[in-house]
């Protein structure tokens, strides 16, 4: 089985101004350079022999590129116990759609999605047990501006259990139409 995701990979000069938030904050574990990206949808273990019937449903979506800004921090839980700090985006209606996209093509293949609501983010950092305080890094860069993702493309994604957590790589590449 093969741990998937479908992802939005960050373009370096964004990756290195969200890598600048990295602090001291009691239970963070910090995602590397490597791990920042913006998930679209989770498919869970997936069987090898189901990613070509994967590739073949969505060989010809018809989604537009779009540019995406990555502004702002935000975490899930309260900011004095986290369970995750995040880089927020925006417009979020041309991610919805994509996933809402992935979804409709993927349905036949019996895949279960989660039922919660999408908020697309880039997670910079997650919390173990007794997670410190981020309330002082919402404060100071609740409202930076990270720069503009030229989404001309989403990948598949494989995870595996590395030594320093989660190491991605890229199954497969997905084009979006130009726009006009």
């Amino acid at each position: 089985m093969q741990r998937l995701f479908f992802a939005l990979e960050m373009p370096e000069p964004v990756r290195e101004k969200l890598l600048r938030i990295k602090a001291p904050v009691a239970g963070a574990r910090w995602q590397s350079d490597a791990q920042l990206h913006l998930t679209l949808l989770f498919l869970g273990n997936v069987p090898p022999e189901t990613v070509p019937d994967i590739s073949l449903a969505l060989r010809e979506l018809s989604l537009r590129q779009f540019d995406l800004h990555v502004c702002g921090l935000g975490c899930f839980g309260q900011p004095d116990t986290p369970r995750n700090l995040w880089a927020g985006v925006s417009p979020e209606a041309p991610l919805i759609a994509l996933q809402a996209a992935l979804k409709e093509r993927l349905n036949h293949l019996g895949f279960s999605f989660e039922k919660r609501p999408f908020r697309p983010h880039i997670t910079l950092a997650r919390f173990k047990k007794q997670p410190g305080s981020v309330q002082w890094l919402l404060t100071e860069h609740g409202q930076d501006d990270f720069g503009v993702v030229p989404v001309r493309d989403f990948v598949l994604l494989q995870s595996t259990q590395g030594s320093r957590g989660s190491d991605y790589t890229v199954l497969e590449r997905f084009p979006l139409i130009e726009s006009p």
